[in-house]
C-alpha cells in the first residue's frame, strides 16, 4: 500500500519535508535568539541606568567608542571647563526646562560636552550658573551622540547663538574652534544645584516594534514547520485513499454506491 513512498515524486516530496521543516525549526530558533538578545540588552541597558546598579567608573578613553554595550556605563575624565552652551527643549519629571552643557577640555587637547544639570523654563544663560574654575575630574554616565531630528531632539539650525540642538560633536564643531570626543557624560549629581539629568537607553535597546516582530516572526517559523507536517499527513492520506479506491474500481473522488433499500431483505 505505501510503496508509492519510493516514486521519484514522493521522493521529491520527502525530501522537501525533511528540509523545510529543520531550516523553519532553525530559522523560528533563530528569531527567538534575537528577541533573548534585545531582552538582554534592555536589561542591561536599564541597569546601567539605575543608580542603585551603577558599576565602577572608568577612565573614558577606556569606554570609547560609544556602542550599545559601553553607553549607561560610568566615566571619568580630568580637565578644565571652557564654553559653555544651553539645549533648550528638554523635559524632566514632565516639567520643560534645559540643559547646562559645559565642555571639559581634557589634556588630550580634545573636549568632553558635560551636561552638568537641568533648569526648568525657558533657555536662559543668566539662570545657568557658572562653571567651576581649575582642572576638575568629573564622573558620570557615557552617552551616545544624538542626532537632530531624532526622537525628539532639537535641529541646532535657528537656535540663539549659546544654544545647540542636540549633544554630538557634529552639532558643536560649528560653534567651538577645537576637536571633541564623539559622545557626552551626564554628571550623577547636578552640579551647582541643578538636577541631574538621568543617562538614557542606548538606541536599539529597548522593548521596541523590532523586538516584538523577533517575537512574532519566532511563531510563523514554527507555524510554517507545523504546516509542511500537516500538509504531508494530508497529501499521504489521499494518496492511500486514491489506491484504495483503485483497487475498488473506483473513479477519483467516487464513492461506493449504498445498496438500494427495496433490495434488501425485510
Amino acid at each position: 500500500m505505501y510503496r508509492f513512498l519510493l516514486t521519484p515524486r514522493w521522493w521529491g516530496i520527502n525530501v522537501f519535508v525533511l528540509l523545510a521543516i529543520p531550516f523553519c525549526i532553525y530559522m523560528g530558533s533563530w528569531q527567538l535568539s534575537r528577541f533573548e538578545e534585545r531582552m538582554d540588552t534592555h536589561r542591561d541597558a536599564g541597569a546601567r541606568s539605575d543608580p542603585d546598579e551603577r558599576g565602577a567608573a572608568r577612565p573614558l578613553d577606556d569606554l570609547l567608542p560609544v556602542t550599545k554595550a559601553t553607553s549607561g556605563e560610568q566615566a571619568t575624565a580630568t580637565g578644565r571647563y571652557t564654553d559653555q552652551f544651553l539645549v533648550p527643549g528638554r523635559t524632566l519629571d514632565d516639567r520643560d526646562g534645559f540643559y547646562v552643557l559645559t565642555l571639559l577640555r581634557t589634556d588630550s587637547g580634545r573636549s568632553l560636552p558635560v551636561v552638568r544639570g537641568w533648569l526648568p523654563g525657558t533657555a536662559d544663560a543668566a539662570k545657568a550658573p557658572a562653571p567651576p574654575t581649575g582642572e576638575i575630574t568629573v564622573t558620570g554616565a557615557l552617552q551616545a551622540s544624538e542626532t537632530p531630528g531624532s526622537n525628539g531632539v532639537a535641529a541646532t539650525s535657528g537656535l540663539p547663538t549659546g544654544q545647540t540642538g542636540a549633544i554630538s560633536a557634529a552639532s558643536l564643531v560649528n560653534l567651538v574652534p577645537y576637536d571633541l570626543y564623539d559622545g557626552w557624560v551626564t554628571l550623577n549629581e547636578g552640579d551647582a544645584g541643578m538636577s541631574a539629568v538621568p543617562a538614557g537607553l542606548a538606541a536599539d535597546t529597548g522593548l521596541d516594534l523590532k523586538a516584538f516582530q523577533n517575537l512574532g516572526y519566532t511563531g510563523e517559523w514554527f507555524v510554517f514547520a507545523g504546516f509542511v507536517v500537516f500538509m504531508w499527513f494530508r497529501l499521504l492520506r489521499r494518496e492511500v485513499e486514491t489506491l484504495r479506491d483503485a483497487e475498488l474500481g473506483l473513479a477519483p473522488d467516487e464513492t461506493p454506491a449504498e445498496p438500494s433499500p427495496s433490495l434488501t431483505a425485510p
